[in-house]
């Protein structure tokens, strides 16, 4: 702006330059010019006067026309001046606009490099969290890993414990930690005579989850086992060394569609789960006791389900699952054939009978889980075979057929939780006919009629269950169930036949031998049902990423009953009854 005036200030001075001579030439220019009177022919002026008056006029005209040129010459000089400085202004003007402008791309240029550093300060403090993140949880990982990396799938021990337990009966049983609760000892056996007492770590467990995703899929594969199983040659005198037990061993393909195809030995599909029909969800009694509890409807073998998910609310499914038909009565034929003991050279045991089967059992299965509660309703159909020979007595195949039977049942149930999740209650049964290898307590499926054909037995399973959570390492649970076997009998024959000698039920029988207790001799009837009442707790002395330790004891008291006959027995059932009180411990630590 300073450059802009000066160049203003140099132009007006011009402009007076220019304008003095003018003004001078025209003063000039108008002052009137004197000259002297003419006088007649003898006052006329001499040449030499005229050629004189024109030489200095001459003279004048040419000094003003120097000026002029002079006056032209400085003009033009000050209008170079005032040109060159309105140029210098402009440029001058033009520098400025350029310094200004240059300054503000600077100014913008440092507010960027600011915000730059300042982003790159966050960005290196926000990258120094995460590496400190991720060191941590890579330290934690290595210290404490939840899985196994191997090839692209992760390997977990998740459900592996380690248990040192006991048992206590009033009743002796002789069968160890697992009830048999159709082996409850009658009033007036031996056995009831003696307490007994166990302590084993059989029921440790181990356990190994496989999972691999894909874009479509996850698939899982499981594998649990225990020391529970016995082989030909355990036994408790020294090593107590008990064979390796194939409890679960299965496979599973979970479609992001909600379809799940899983093939395997596993829970059955009546079993109750808590997440839809998902294999690993199931919910079993919290009892210390291997057999569970009486009434809980189950089976642990082979199976091949799909299930379908429906919006995480509705769920169907359906398995064909390895059948086993339980036969039991008095007074049974003979002429018929279900199937064997185990043959020598093949896979099954010897001291055990198989059944002949001509199909799978077949489940179907609908659960529902509407927000409140997991619903369940299933029905379980099952295929009866036996092959009869009515010329048996004159010892002749002739005129041998299979006689096949079909039978159904029904079951459902629920659990749902209270007052904040602190309690849940639970009610699930089973009703129908040659249904009772599905109860807990593994009656009788079938009896036979005179001729050897079958005749299904009609059973029912059922258990009611109350748990409460007062904290997160409390558990304290109270069930009550039972299994029950209705009568089908044809005069002696058959299942539960009034008929049946009980005269000598309340008479304790000479054991035969030091290792064979006996039943009262006259009274053979057949089970009518089995009752089980129990209370335990479960106590956590420590829960975290280390794994648990953990701490239980569980009281139940059993009734065996059986159907009344003819004899002087006075119990409230009618028939022979036996009663036990056991009493369980638990010491686990539980793989985190």
């Amino acid at each position: 702006m300073k450059k802009r005036n000066q160049a203003a200030i140099v132009a007006m001075l011009a402009a007076g330059v220019m304008l003095v001579p003018a003004n001078r030439m025209w003063a000039q220019a108008k002052k009137p010019v004197h000259h002297a009177p003419m006088k007649k022919k003898s006052d006329a002026v001499s040449t030499e006067q005229l050629q004189q008056l024109k030489q200095e006029l001459e003279g004048e005209i040419n000094a003003l026309k120097g000026q002029l040129a002079d006056r032209d010459a400085q003009l033009q000089q000050a209008q170079s001046a005032a040109a060159a400085a309105q140029q210098a202004a402009a440029k001058a003007e033009a520098a400025a606009n350029d310094q200004q402008q240059a300054a503000s791309e600077n100014a913008s240029t440092v507010n960027t490099l600011n915000q730059t550093v300042a982003n790159l300060k966050a960005s290196q403090q926000e990258v120094a969290t995460k590496l400190d993140t991720t060191k941590k949880s890579m330290q934690q990982m290595i210290e404490h890993p939840d899985a196994i990396h191997f090839k692209g799938i992760t390997l977990s021990p998740t459900g592996s414990f380690i248990a040192a337990e006991t048992d206590y009966r009033s009743a002796a049983t002789g069968g160890g930690l697992n009830t048999a609760f159709g082996a409850v000892p009658l009033a007036n056996s031996d056995a009831a005579q003696m307490s007994e007492f166990n302590g084993t770590g059989r029921q440790s467990r181990l356990a190994l989850t496989a999972t691999g995703k894909t874009k479509n899929m996850t698939m899982t594969g499981y594998y649990e086992m225990d020391w529970l199983g016995t082989g030909i040659t355990s036994n408790n005198n020294q090593s107590n060394s008990y064979v390796l037990r194939q409890r679960q061993l299965w496979v599973r393909a979970a479609l992001n569609s909600g379809w799940k195809f899983t093939g395997g030995q596993m829970w059955s599909l009546a079993a109750e789960t808590t997440q839809g029909l998902t294999n690993g969800s199931e919910i079993l009694p919290g009892t210390i006791d291997p057999q569970y509890e009486a009434g809980f409807v189950w089976t642990r073998q082979y199976g091949f389900r799909v299930t379908k998910d429906f919006g995480r609310k509705f769920f169907l499914g359906a398995s064909a699952e390895d059948p086993q038909i339980l036969l039991a009565g008095n007074g049974l034929p003979s002429n018929l054939l279900v199937g064997s003991a185990g043959t020598p050279g093949g896979l099954y045991n010897p001291t055990a009978n198989y059944s002949f089967n001509v199909a799978p059992d077949f489940v179907i299965k609908a659960a529902w889980e509407p927000g409140w509660g997991h619903w369940e309703l299933f029905e379980i159909n099952r295929f009866f075979r036996d092959r009869v020979y009515p010329n048996a007595a004159s010892k002749s195949a002739t005129g041998a057929y299979n006689d096949s039977t079909f039978s159904a049942g029904i079951g459902g149930g629920f659990r749902a939780p209270l007052a904040d999740k602190k309690i849940s209650i639970g009610l699930k049964g089973l009703w129908g006919q040659g249904m009772g290898r599905y109860g807990s307590s593994t009656i009788a499926d079938i009896t036979l009629r005179p001729d050897g054909q079958i005749a299904p037995l009609r059973t029912l399973s059922a258990l009611s269950t109350l748990e409460f959570f007062p904290n997160s390492r409390t558990y304290i649970y109270l069930n009550y169930g039972g299994d029950y076997v209705g009568r089908r009998y044809f005069g002696s024959e058959g299942y539960g036949s009034p008929l049946t000698n009980m005269s000598g039920c309340t008479t304790q029988p000479v054991p035969g031998g030091p290792f064979s207790p006996s039943a009262p001799a006259n009274c053979g009837g057949n089970t009518k049902n089995i009752n089980e009442f129990t209370a335990g707790y479960w106590y956590y002395f420590y829960k975290g990423p280390m794994g648990g330790l953990r701490q239980g004891i569980q009281y139940s008291y059993f009734t065996r009953n059986l159907w009344s006959g003819m004899g002087g027995v006075t119990n409230p059932s009618g028939g022979a009854q036996g009663t036990d009180n056991t009493l369980f411990t638990s010491f686990r630590y539980y793989f985190p």
